[in-house]
């Protein structure tokens, strides 16, 4: 994802990827990765399998409501969930954990917040 926002493209998850973009960053994941090439693979393929989750109407409906603040959750379900090699990422299962991830990271500010309250007062 940061080859995506570095190229100015950080709209790729509600915009998509020509086969053209899908080639830049592959080489560009080729090329940042280490020599482990089962990693690299395991990279790219969840990140195109996250790229076509996000055609689902109700994903880029939630991407345009949060934003780029979306992005750090996303990832973290797209390394986490389970993949289907030929289908990818079940939409409602991915919708669901990012949902999950979003109110985690949401309530882990509060505290962080609150916590920064209590120390000024």
């Amino acid at each position: 994802m940061a080859y995506w926002l570095e190229s100015g493209r950080g709209l790729v998850l509600l915009n998509g990827a020509s086969n053209e973009d899908l080639r830049a960053m592959d080489q560009a994941v080729w090329n940042d990765l280490g020599a482990d090439t089962a990693e690299r693979v395991a990279t790219l393929l969840r990140f195109r399998c996250l790229l076509q989750v996000f055609r689902a109407q109700r994903l880029k409906a939630l991407f345009l409501q949060k934003g780029f603040a979306l992005i750090a959750p996303a990832l973290h379900a797209a390394a986490t969930e389970r993949l289907n090699a030929e289908r990818g990422f079940n939409p409602l299962k991915f919708e669901r954990a990012l949902q999950q991830a979003m109110s985690a990271l949401e309530a882990k500010h509060r505290a962080d917040a609150e916590e920064m309250f209590r120390a000024a007062a």
